[in-house]
């Protein structure tokens, strides 16, 4: 089977969680996290290689990333555009 190359620019917000970076991709719903920026930015890379491997591997590309809302144009895969990433305050009652 021949093997294709797909470049896609993938929105990833990385956040501080206590002591850990935590790298997330509402695209693909995956996230990895590390103790240092850099080390989240280099284990997320290396997630999503094994999470489109592994769905390759499967024969299941197709229908996640069409759940996941990707659209597939010719042969060509393109995430879901994020719009805004923005913070709200919100007043909440709580007992």
């Amino acid at each position: 089977m021949k093997k294709s190359t797909l470049q896609i620019n993938l929105p990833i917000t990385i956040f501080k969680e206590g002591k850990s970076y935590v790298a997330y991709s509402p695209a693909l719903d995956l996230s990895t996290s590390a103790s240092t920026y850099v080390k989240a930015q280099s284990r997320f890379s290396e997630a999503t290689k094994l999470f489109f491997e592994e769905l390759t591997e499967m024969g299941t590309l197709d229908t996640v990333l069409t759940g996941l809302g990707w659209q597939k144009l010719k042969a060509n895969w393109y995430p879901p555009v994020v719009i805004s990433n923005y913070i709200q305050p919100i007043n909440l009652s709580y007992a």
